[in-house]
């Protein structure tokens, strides 16, 4: 059964979408947002509860490649090329759980989403005004991946320095989030269409702009 995206898109009325490259600082805008205008928070991997249950080997090879993994060092030891095409096949399998899961999340409530769900997608169920880009440059997005406090990024960079060769298994795996980071994602992103905030290589703290920026976008200020 399919169905159609103006369907969706009623659902969905009250979802609004941040998408874009690491270290963006979306998981930040998201929280701010959620704080400063009563949204509810649909952070990243907020869908996981349900695709560990329900994701199927057969239908969603990459969502299961984690559940199935037997010795986590093969995950950061893989080929950057095939690191890449999984982070994409993920993004793409699971658009279905969380189109699913937003539509009971935001039946009566405004919510506030850190996705992956795929820009061709987001044209079909949302509209401009419900969804913005955020992008970092490539320096950011792939030296300062770790230098983040957030579980899943220090448990992967626990198991890379495990590693016996650990210096090697470090730059192949910063070799694949500099292909998840190219240059093409990065045009991919601010060609899309959707709104778009760059965040500066500097130390100064925007959060409070780029929030402000972020809520006249999405309609929440004037």
């Amino acid at each position: 059964m399919n169905i159609e995206n103006n369907i969706l898109r009623y659902y969905l009325r009250n979802a609004y979408f941040i998408t874009g490259t690491a270290y963006a600082g979306k998981s930040t805008a998201v929280k701010m947002l959620a704080e400063k205008y009563g949204l509810v928070v649909c952070g990243e991997n907020y869908f996981t509860e349900v695709t560990d249950k329900v994701a199927d080997p057969s239908i969603q090879p990459d969502l299961c490649y984690l559940r199935e993994l037997e010795d986590f060092t093969d995950f950061v030891k893989r080929p950057p090329e095939e690191y890449a095409r999984w982070i994409d096949g993920t993004g793409r399998e699971a658009a279905g759980f969380e189109i699913a899961e937003l539509i009971s999340r935001c039946a009566d409530n405004k919510v506030i989403v850190d996705t992956n769900i795929p820009l061709d997608i987001l044209h079909e169920i949302s509209d401009y005004d419900h969804v913005a880009v955020m992008l970092s440059p490539h320096s950011m997005s792939v030296e300062r991946f770790f230098d983040r406090s957030d579980p899943e990024k220090q448990y992967i960079l626990s198991v890379i320095e495990s590693c016996e060769d650990h210096e090697a298994v470090m730059e192949n795996y910063r070799k694949g989030l500099s292909l998840i980071n190219s240059k093409e994602k990065y045009d991919e992103f601010a060609e899309s269409g959707f709104f778009t905030l760059v965040r500066e290589d500097s130390n100064s703290d925007t959060r409070e702009e780029v929030c402000k920026k972020l809520a006249r976008h999405f309609g929440f200020i004037k």
